[in-house]
């Protein structure tokens, strides 16, 4: 699909509901712009939430994970390594 935009004095541009509609693109969301090479590209973006841990809440987890050594053992002998 290709269509004229016209850009207002504010350099805003209005996509055409057709390709909003067939993008999924809603009022309010996000746009990813990209210049390659001289060509703009558009495409709708997604939002992902992010969390942070701290360093303890780090810890306690890579404390849970760690095998025992038994384990370790089976672990390492089914990859074809050497356990440490």
């Amino acid at each position: 699909m290709r269509e004229n935009l016209i850009v207002s004095d504010r350099g805003q541009i209005t996509l055409p509901a057709t390709m909003r509609k067939k993008l999924g693109i809603k009022p309010g969301g996000i746009i990813t712009v990209e210049d390659r090479d001289g060509e703009i590209v558009l495409r709708p973006a997604v939002v992902m939430e992010i969390d942070t841990y701290s360093d303890a809440e780090i810890d306690r987890w890579q404390q849970q994970d760690q095998l025992e050594q038994g384990e370790r053992a089976a672990v390492t002998k089914r990859l074809g390594r050497t356990p440490r």
